[in-house]
């Protein structure tokens, strides 16, 4: 019925009224497909968790529904939730992938690099955070390869999610007189941290906690890179030089 009734404006009115009507019914109409979705999904599917945001896509009939830094896919009612990856057969792009880098995408400016442990090789000039825990066999496997990379400086949030010992081994390595050697010797020599018997301010563990859970870090490693990608657990050293290299800051 819209389309006739917009055929007849276009007879009527013309051309350029007849466009802006248009855009208003597809406006309206993609309106109506969310507020149904939300429903639908809220009604059906409790567990979901709260959508935060229903996108009509360029594909007849398919929504996108985000829920936190979850992307599902949805008819116009809500009938169906297809989760997992939408690609594009024509350039071949992963358009989930894409999406869910952007939600997950953290201002490298942003982050308090005072809070990190830091260490440089060669001259540094690239860098890279990485949220670890000392326990995470991911993390010194991690710690170790990227040892070998060159021209890079490593920002270390301790996160010490892997339960009390965690918490205990970050505190004593945070507080060592020097804490990036302490550091290294455990995660790459297997060295136990020196217990620190005196007061230390380690309220950094507790900052570093409260940013993790502010960018939803949910393992370890994490790694974001200076152009605000983020990627979750280890990557092979070729893939993080690859990675290191198409994220550095362009100078100017």
């Amino acid at each position: 019925m819209a389309l006739s009734l917009i055929r007849t404006i276009r007879r009527g009115l013309g051309g350029p009224v007849a466009v802006l009507l248009a855009a208003i019914f597809a406006t309206t109409s993609a309106l109506a497909g969310e507020a149904e979705i939300r429903k639908a999904l809220a009604e059906r599917l409790p567990g979901l968790g709260q959508v935060d945001e229903v996108t009509k896509l360029p594909i007849a009939g398919l929504y996108e529904v985000r829920v936190g830094v979850e992307v599902y896919y949805t008819d116009e009612n809500g009938n169906y939730l297809i989760e997992g990856q939408l690609l594009d057969t024509r350039t071949r792009t992963n358009l989930t992938e894409a999406r869910v880098a952007k939600l997950t995408a953290i201002d490298f400016a942003s982050l308090p690099l005072k809070d990190a442990i830091v260490w440089k090789q060669g001259d540094g000039s690239r860098k890279l955070v990485v949220f670890a825990d000392p326990n995470c066999g991911y993390c010194k496997r991690f710690e170790r390869e990227a040892r070998t990379v060159k021209n890079v400086t490593i920002y270390t949030f301790l996160y010490p999610i892997l339960g009390n010992d965690s918490v205990d081994k970050s505190r004593n390595i945070w507080c060592a007189k020097d804490r990036g050697k302490v550091w290294a010797d455990w995660m790459v020599d297997n060295t136990l941290p020196p217990k620190v018997m005196s007061d230390c301010d380690s309220s950094a563990l507790q900052r570093n906690a409260a940013l993790g859970r502010k960018h939803k870090v949910n393992g370890t490693p994490a790694l974001v890179f200076e152009d605000g990608k983020r990627v979750p657990g280890a990557m092979k050293i070729e893939d993080l030089e690859k990675q290191l290299l198409a994220s550095a800051k362009k100078p100017g």
